[in-house]
């Protein structure tokens, strides 16, 4: 058999339920709930299972609340002896692969992120910067309708997802700009997207400079497998460049479909996306028909992803 990559989704992915049912099922799930709702000094565990997605939708709300997820939905994975030869994540997934890769501490982590979140929404006040999904267009034709419309404003790709789709990001005009020019030269479809802040472009930077700060409070630790890093798409057992990595993460690019690529060319054969929705596997389903892609949401998910692993 090839090797395993465990892969964690980020902000999008949230609705009020998540979770619930592995938890109600295991109870190492469960515990990871608690601890976040310890770590964090407010009970995270009711807003995600009872409360409302408006509350969800707050950035910093919805990272540890995705993180808290995600490492509870691992956990019946690890107690059936699956585990991963790589990780990787999409943004704030990042976060969760260096859980399980062991470089930081869950609860850690879950602090972490939720000032993640704070600091990504104060960057840039709301209604100034704005993020769009181009469908159907080759990756450089995208980078030069951004670097045209930049003469109205900032505005970059900001997601490398998968062939066909890229996300950019940057001034409500800039983008405005740069959506048009991506339909003339032929985007199939160009969708301005519902988030709160531009992520992922150079207005992140106040952003990562807040984060370096909460970053030194940390103590990384010796990498179990690789993680697989949004900034460069390489392979990282390092811990001493990690901390580097995340603050450039939030103003830069998400290399999603080169880590993907780079993934299968080291010999993944197997894909678990672990956490709420299945956007990541989509992607990998459209960069590779070859690989085996599986998620773990809820227990049919997990019965089926164990019993695929197993046989």
């Amino acid at each position: 058999m090839g090797k395993i990559a465990f892969m964690f989704p980020g902000q999008g992915a949230q609705s009020v339920g998540m979770g619930k049912e592995i938890a109600k099922n295991f109870k190492s799930a469960d515990d990871i709930f608690n601890r976040a709702s310890e770590a964090l000094g407010f009970d995270i565990k009711e807003m995600i299972f009872h409360g409302d997605e408006e509350t969800l939708k707050i950035t910093e709300n919805t990272q540890p609340a995705i993180v808290t997820v995600s490492i509870a939905c691992m956990q019946p994975l690890l107690e059936n002896n699956i585990k991963p030869d790589v990780a990787a994540g999409l943004s704030l997934g990042e976060y969760s692969a260096h859980i399980a890769a062991g470089t930081v501490n869950f609860d850690d982590a879950i602090t972490l992120v939720r000032k993640r979140g704070k600091y990504m929404q104060e960057a840039v006040p709301v209604g100034v910067g704005t993020m769009a999904a181009i469908i159907g267009l080759e990756r450089n034709d995208v980078i030069d309708c951004c670097n045209t419309a930049s003469e109205y404003g900032v505005v970059e790709p900001a997601n490398f997802n998968c062939p066909g789709q890229i996300v950019i990001a940057g001034e409500v005009k800039a983008v405005e700009k740069a959506v048009e020019l991506c339909k003339e030269k032929g985007a199939k479809r160009s969708v301005i997207l519902p988030v709160s802040a531009p992520f992922h472009c150079s207005l992140l930077k106040p952003a990562g400079e807040k984060l370096a700060a909460e970053l030194d409070k940390i103590q990384f630790r010796d990498m179990k497998i690789p993680v697989v890093t949004n900034v460069t798409a390489e392979y990282i057992q390092d811990y001493r460049v990690v901390k580097d990595l995340l603050v450039r993460q939030v103003s830069t690019a998400v290399r999603m479909e080169d880590s993907i690529r780079n993934m299968i060319n080291n010999g993944v054969d197997t894909f678990i996306e672990i956490g709420p929705g299945k956007a990541l596997s989509g992607f990998i389903r459209k960069i590779s028909k070859d690989v085996k892609v599986l998620n773990v949401e809820d227990i049919d998910s997990l019965n089926k992803t164990i019993s695929e692993i197993g046989g």
